[in-house]
């Protein structure tokens, strides 16, 4: 027996999101049914939904999704029946990726998570009147009162989790997070830039501040922005509508650039910026994602003295070891996550959205 849910359905590019009814397949061997609780609303959902990538269109789109577990399949053992789960991203398990511990990095990553819309074998998990609909997005689609999500997908929560407040750490949160703490590893008294204060790069910024670094710079171009850097954990911050990023990186760090930066715009000309005011030996992470084919230009020469430029997916996390941490953090008031989210009606996504685009909401949250 199928499960009749509602969903948003984007039935087009650029058409927004529409509630309606939709059907999920019965959860295979290794799916979980999961009644959804909570959602995040993330920039890639907007980038998909507005045509920016190949998913297939009409499609279920969401990867934040926060719930209760009704039913597993014959092979599930990460959770039973009743389990509060966060969802997050999918892989296969078996790659070289997957086997040392960097499940962002599968093989098959991409048709998987962001652009195949089924199964790995091409099925469908989400249909309309017998028709397939794009679905299985970050091995979830959780824009919908219901999802079938792949096991790998999953992580477990306390029973008294709050998942209203919990549920943007399946990405946007473990994405700021990891760029420091898994790959920028900063060492005591760094000095770390993180460029776009949006969800993303706040988390990065709330991540850096329980690091040994010491100088912890937010570039924005909103003042009450950077004014939530601040209040966040940024020791310092640059509006670039009037200084120059270079000229004031090099003020605070004494002309020595910075050791880290996390570039979460993705605006290619902010990602050439931050590069070049890397330290020698420093690390630019690349997190935002501008159009396929973009590039920015590097100077082999500066990049000698030891600079390097990574592109990271999802914190280069392993959502089983960093999602509950982070989790007790936000518990404990050491990740104040509650001062970038807004919650809206799971009826209200449409409003939603236009927060986000406007700037108005950093993170919105909706509620089913």
């Amino acid at each position: 027996m199928t499960t009749t849910t509602s969903a948003a359905v984007v039935e087009s590019a650029g058409e927004g999101f529409h509630l309606t009814e939709v059907e999920l397949a019965d959860p295979r061997p290794d799916e979980v049914l999961v009644r959804m609780v909570a959602a995040g609303i993330c920039h890639t959902d907007l980038g998909v939904a507005a045509g920016g990538l190949p998913f297939p269109l009409p499609g279920v789109l969401g990867h934040e999704g926060a719930g209760v577990v009704e039913a597993v399949g014959s092979a599930v053992t990460r959770v039973s029946p009743g389990d509060q789960v966060l969802l997050s991203f999918t892989s296969c398990g078996r790659c070289a990726g997957c086997r040392d511990g960097h499940p962002a990095y599968c093989a098959a990553w991409l048709p998987l998570n962001l652009l195949g819309g089924a199964r790995a074998d091409g099925s469908p998990t989400v249909t309309r009147d017998g028709a397939a609909l794009g679905g299985h997005f970050f091995g979830q689609s959780s824009f919908a009162r219901h999802a079938l999500v792949d096991e790998r997908s999953l992580v477990k929560l306390p029973a008294d989790a709050p998942l209203d407040l919990l549920a943007p750490l399946g990405c946007g949160v473990q994405t700021g997070a990891g760029a420091v703490w898994n790959v920028l590893q900063p060492r005591p008294g760094a000095s770390l830039v993180v460029t776009g204060a949006g969800a993303v790069g706040l988390s990065a910024v709330m991540a850096a501040r329980l690091t040994p670094a010491t100088r912890i710079i937010a570039v924005d171009r909103v003042p009450a922005r950077l004014e939530l850097a601040r209040e966040l954990g940024a020791t310092h911050t640059v509006d670039t509508t009037s200084i120059d990023l270079a000229e004031a990186i090099g003020e605070i760090t004494g002309g020595q650039g910075a050791d880290g930066v996390v570039e979460t715009t993705g605006n290619v000309g902010v990602a050439g910026a931050a590069v070049g005011v890397l330290a020698a030996r420093g690390t630019a992470v690349l997190v935002g994602a501008p159009p396929f084919g973009s590039s920015i230009p590097v100077d082999v020469n500066f990049m000698l003295p030891g600079r390097k430029v990574v592109g990271l997916t999802l914190g280069d996390s392993e959502t089983e070891s960093l999602i509950p941490v982070l989790a007790e953090l936000v518990s404990a008031g050491r990740l104040p996550i509650d001062r970038l989210i807004r919650h809206y009606k799971f009826e209200e996504i449409q409003r939603a959205v236009g927060d986000i685009v406007s700037g108005d909401t950093i993170k919105p949250v909706l509620r089913f």
